[in-house]
């Protein structure tokens, strides 16, 4: 009796609950044309009322006032088209309200915009660009400064600030130089930072300290020797000329060109050469990847390994991770004990203990299999949802036709078309597979994270560039890359990194470390290239005859 009576209850409430979601489907859907009032003024005489949202959409490269044209014309339907027939609200299920306010505290996170923040991510750039434009302007002011007399003893007119052919050549070379040093430093270095590291940066230091003493040393070397050449022209001795410091800058130019050079080794080419391979798995769901790797630090790596991670891994959806619970799992035990034999409470209480704990035993050893089923009947439904909004996308699309010139009646009707933008082609041709859509996304549990808006102006953009069906639910069947999930779309992405070595020591094997954002982590660890030993072997050309070989059995 009292599983007759469970079975009524759970039947009564499945039926409430079907009868809800139903209601819900027809009462909270509805979608608003802009073009709704005027299609229905153009049928109102003469036709009998047709479903809604039954459009044939037509887009045409000839356009009226500069915009866009694209033509709707209305097909007829059967009767039972309420049956059918989906419309939108502004979210694609009942909770994705409630999901998208739970991953907005898990994915969202503010920025860090504080001033240390910014300090920190462009003090280092600030004062490298201050360090090369001094470094980059020193050989023009050694050359300007005794034109304009800064010098007592090179007064302009003077016979030592005479320049013959020699000079002049030497100020072109030196024009060509800094002009290469120039093109050269902006094409590698006058960038904006990719990452802002908790470590110093060891190649760029060294580059930048290299920079700063041979500037430093250079115009220490250049007042010494103008001011030697005072003393010396004052005594009656020999005095500095103009050439000299014209070919005392130039030498200044061609040190800063090898700097540059070596600062371009260092940084961008050292690392290309691949060493190491490191293994990325990501937590909690387990993706992986693996790539070659260069000599980098440990700080560098990571960026390295965080822009794979944003360009190639596919989106994170913790929902997925919550495995659908059989009804065996859902309740407590379902065995019930009856004193029959009049067996006292101790007895009792151990016989029912025992039974618990093989059922449980059981229960444990099966609970693989149940896994194993629960998974397959899950991916099952996936692919019938998938294959159910491929065919209502393409079905959908065999409405869309593109106008050429003033066409504005379609072939297979003598109804008037309706010319619409893409925004209104889109809002009229996607109710017809919304359902299917959003049946997909619901069981893929990707409805936080595509809305209306956004799924309204996918479509219009697909429509104006003539895209296929297929290319309009590549963003919903293809959940890769992560970037190409707009929670992620920050402009600053924090992380952590956790490591037992220096950040600013190079990989080695058998490093590890780990990168760490709210719930998701990726760790990594690194381990060496092998060395490819290959040898030559030569084949010796009389093996390469062969004699066949026939029976009484064989077909040849």
């Amino acid at each position: 009796m009292e599983t007759e009576s469970v079975k009524s209850a759970l039947s009564e409430q499945s039926s409430r609950s079907r009868r809800s979601r139903s209601h819900t489907h027809r009462n909270n859907y509805r979608l608003h044309s802009n073009r709704s009032s005027r299609s229905t003024r153009s049928h109102r005489k003469g036709e009998e009322p047709m479903a809604p949202f039954q459009t044939s959409v037509t887009l045409s490269e000839e356009n009226r006032d500069g915009q866009e044209v694209i033509e709707v014309q209305i097909l007829p339907q059967d009767d039972n088209w309420g049956e059918n027939t989906t419309a939108v609200t502004g979210n694609t299920s009942e909770q994705s309200d409630a999901e998208d306010m739970g991953m907005s505290g898990q994915w969202i996170g503010e920025p860090d915009t504080g001033i240390s923040f910014v300090c920190q991510r462009y003090l280092g750039s600030v004062l490298t660009g201050v360090l090369s434009v001094a470094a980059f302007v020193s050989p023009l002011a050694m050359v300007v400064l005794p034109k304009l007399g800064f010098f007592p003893v090179l007064t302009p007119g003077s016979q030592l600030l005479a320049c013959g052919a020699e000079c002049k050549g030497l100020l072109v070379s030196l024009a060509f130089k800094l002009v290469l040093l120039a093109a050269g430093s902006w094409a590698v270095f006058l960038r904006r930072p990719r990452a802002t590291m908790p470590r110093i940066f060891l190649f760029r230091a060294t580059v930048l300290v290299l920079v700063l003493v041979c500037t430093f040393a250079y115009w220490l070397f250049y007042v010494v020797q103008v001011t030697e050449g005072a003393l010396a022209s004052t005594t009656g001795g020999e005095a500095v000329q103009y050439k000299g410091l014209v070919s005392y800058a130039s030498s200044l130019t061609d040190t800063l060109l090898f700097i540059h050079y070596l600062a371009v080794v260092l940084v961008e080419i050292r690392h290309l050469q691949p060493t190491y391979y490191v293994k990325i798995v990501r937590s909690p769901d387990g993706e992986s990847r693996a790539y070659a790797i260069g000599q980098l630090s440990i700080q560098r790596a990571a960026v390295w390994i965080l822009e794979h991670y944003y360009t190639e891994f596919p989106i994170y959806n913790p929902y997925l991770e919550r495995i659908p619970v059989s009804k065996s799992r859902k309740g407590g035990s379902s065995f019930k004990f009856y004193d029959v034999d009049g067996m006292n409470n101790s007895s009792l209480q151990q016989s029912q203990s025992r039974a618990m704990l093989a059922a449980h035993a059981r229960r444990r050893d099966s609970s693989h299999n149940e896994r194993f089923y629960e998974e397959h009947d899950y991916e099952r439904r996936v692919k019938k949802r998938r294959a159910r909004l491929i065919t209502a996308a393409e079905e959908a699309f065999t409405h869309i036709k593109r106008l050429h010139g003033d066409q504005g009646i379609s072939c297979s009707s003598a109804v008037p078309a309706i010319p619409m933008d893409p925004q209104e082609a889109a809002q009229a041709v996607f109710p017809s597979m919304a359902r299917a859509l959003q049946k997909y996304l619901r069981i893929t549990r990707q409805q936080p994270r595509h809305s209306v808006e956004s799924i309204l102006a996918h479509l219009a953009s697909c429509l104006s560039h003539d895209l296929t069906p297929r290319a309009f639910l590549e963003p919903f069947l293809v959940p890769a890359p992560v970037l190409q999930n707009e929670k992620e779309q920050k402009p600053v992405q924090t992380w952590a990194l956790i490591c037992d070595e220096l950040l600013s020591r190079p990989l080695s094997h058998g490093t590890s470390f780990q990168l760490r954002q709210n719930d998701v982590s990726l760790l990594c660890t690194v381990r060496a290239l092998p060395h490819f030993n290959v040898t030559e072997e030569v084949v010796d050309p009389k093996s390469n005859k062969f004699v066949l070989r026939l029976n009484s059995e064989t077909s040849v």
